[in-house]
C-alpha cells in the first residue's frame, strides 16, 4: 500500500516538475557566446526547440530591432539550412567605421533544405552582430517559427519587468557594460607594461623558487623526525610486549 502511494506521489511530482519547467526551455531564445558588451561585437545563438511531436520546424525568421539597427549582421552557415538576409532603408543614417550607412539588416530567414528540426530536437543559429548599441541594456528580436504542418508560432511578445512572462515571449539579448578598448594605449605604454610584467614575473618566479626550497627542506626534516618517532614507538611496543609475556610466565 505504501509503495503504491509513493509511486503515485512520485508520478504527480514528476508531472508537476515537467509542467513548471517546460516553458523555461521551450521558447525560442537568444544567448551570446561569451559576452555581449555595449559598443562591441558578439556572436549570438538563436536557440530553436521543436515543441511539436507530429511536425518538424522548417523555417525560422528573426526580425532585428529597428530602433537600434546593427551595421554588421553575418549568419554562420548551418548544415541543412539556407539563410536569406533582408535589408531595409533606415530612417536615419547609421555611422559605422566613419561611414554613413543608409540601410541595415532587418531580418534573417532560415529555411530547411531537408527535414528541419525534428520532434525531440533543437537547433542553434549563430549570427555575428555589431556594433551593439551603447545606449541600450537589451535588444529584442521578434521570431516566427514555422512547422512542416504549416503551423506558425509568433514569438513576438515583449516581456515586461515586474510582470509574468507572456505565453510567446520574444528572444531578448541582455547587454553587458562596455569593455575598455585595449587598442587605445600607445606603443610606449604597451612596451613599458610588457617590461614591467616581465620583471614582476621574474620576481615571482624567484620568490616561488626560494619558498619551494624552504618547503622542501622543512619537509625532509619533518620526514626524518617522523621516521625516528615511529621507530621509537615500534621498539617501545616490542619491549612492552616482552615484559607482559615475562610477567605472565612468572
Amino acid at each position: 500500500m505504501k509503495a503504491s502511494r509513493i509511486a503515485a506521489v512520485g508520478a504527480v511530482s514528476g508531472i508537476a516538475v515537467l509542467a513548471l519547467s517546460a516553458p523555461a526551455f521551450a521558447h525560442v531564445s537568444v544567448q551570446p557566446e561569451g559576452t555581449a558588451a555595449k559598443g562591441g561585437y558578439a556572436t549570438v545563438n538563436f536557440k530553436v526547440p521543436n515543441e511539436r511531436d507530429n511536425a518538424s520546424t522548417t523555417k525560422l525568421e528573426i526580425n532585428f530591432p529597428t530602433d537600434h539597427p546593427l551595421a554588421s549582421v553575418m549568419p554562420q552557415p548551418v548544415a541543412g539550412w539556407k539563410a536569406q538576409i533582408t535589408k531595409s532603408t533606415l530612417d536615419e543614417p547609421l555611422e559605422s567605421h566613419g561611414e554613413q550607412l543608409t540601410e541595415a539588416v532587418t531580418k534573417v530567414t532560415w529555411t530547411a533544405d531537408g527535414e528541419g528540426i525534428e520532434p525531440g530536437y533543437f537547433q542553434k543559429f549563430p549570427v555575428s552582430v555589431g556594433a551593439l548599441p551603447e545606449d541600450a541594456d537589451e535588444l529584442v528580436f521578434k521570431a516566427i517559427q514555422t512547422y512542416s504542418n504549416k503551423e506558425v508560432v509568433r514569438w513576438i511578445e515583449v516581456p515586461q519587468e515586474g510582470q509574468e512572462e507572456p505565453d510567446t515571449p520574444a528572444p531578448v539579448l541582455k547587454l553587458s557594460a562596455a569593455e575598455e578598448d585595449a587598442h587605445g594605449s600607445s606603443g610606449a605604454d604597451a612596451s613599458d607594461d610588457t617590461e614591467a610584467a616581465a620583471q614582476n614575473t621574474a620576481a615571482d618566479t624567484a620568490s616561488d623558487s626560494g619558498s619551494g626550497d624552504g618547503s622542501d627542506t622543512t619537509a625532509r626534516v619533518l620526514g626524518v623526525v617522523g621516521i625516528v618517532v615511529g621507530a621509537a614507538g615500534v621498539a617501545y611496543g616490542v619491549l612492552a610486549g616482552r615484559r607482559r609475556t615475562t610477567g605472565a610466565s612468572a
